[in-house]
């Protein structure tokens, strides 16, 4: 599996392509507000898209979603628990923040610890509620790399002050299921760099020493 990303929309929001080289199939977490500018690289580099992963349902990381929905065809998958806040412009914010009132519904709404296999590859969805009830991470544990989404990023962990956040719901996602996977995963955060688990397990200030 190969990871591609791009930075889109106004808050700078990290959208991944999840490509499986030998078939160039690829899954695309997290598009965004920029339809156009994901099937043009699609195009451009051969990828079939075969379907969305939704690390949660905030209006900068869903904008993009029906559009791409509508001309490609492709599922879109999200935790169950986010159904609500996927459905209400005012939850997920794309209305107060955005100004362009977003309401979706996935094609398939997960629970935690579904195993998967897309496009030819195999993730297991995590529940990591605290951002959002229903933030999700997916681990693909033969490449050791985790989407992490507005869950976990470098040297911190999502906001928790919009609706349905909880700082201490977040943490404990965090330490119960994602400071047990391997030092080496990779992390793709929703926003700013990548990093590691064992980096965050070393360094992350929000986490006591897990």
């Amino acid at each position: 599996m190969k990871v591609e990303s791009m930075v889109l929309g106004a808050v700078a929001t990290n959208c991944y392509f999840l490509i499986n080289e030998e078939t160039k199939e690829t899954i695309v977490v997290d598009p965004a507000d920029s339809p156009d500018v994901i099937l043009k690289k699609a195009a451009d580099e051969g990828l079939a898209l075969k379907a969305v992963f939704l690390t949660h349902g905030h209006g900068d990381h869903i904008m993009a979603v029906q559009a791409l929905r509508e001309r490609t065809g492709i599922p879109v998958y999200a935790c169950k628990a986010e159904e609500e806040l996927l459905a209400d412009p005012n939850r997920n914010l794309s209305a107060a923040l955005f100004g362009k009132p977003v309401s979706l519904k996935a094609d398939m709404l997960i629970e935690d610890g579904k195993e998967l296999l897309v496009a030819g590859m195999k993730f297991q969805m995590l529940a990591t509620p605290g951002h959002t009830p229903g933030g999700c991470c997916y681990y693909n544990e033969e490449a050791g790399v985790l989407l992490s989404g507005d869950t976990l990023f470098c040297g911190s962990v999502g906001r928790t002050d919009f609706p349905g956040g909880s700082m201490g719901t977040l943490v404990r996602s965090i330490e119960e299921k994602l400071m047990t996977l391997p030092d080496e995963t990779r992390v793709y955060p929703g926003h700013q760099e990548e990093t590691t688990i064992g980096a965050e397990r070393r360094y992350n200030p929000y986490l006591r020493g897990v």
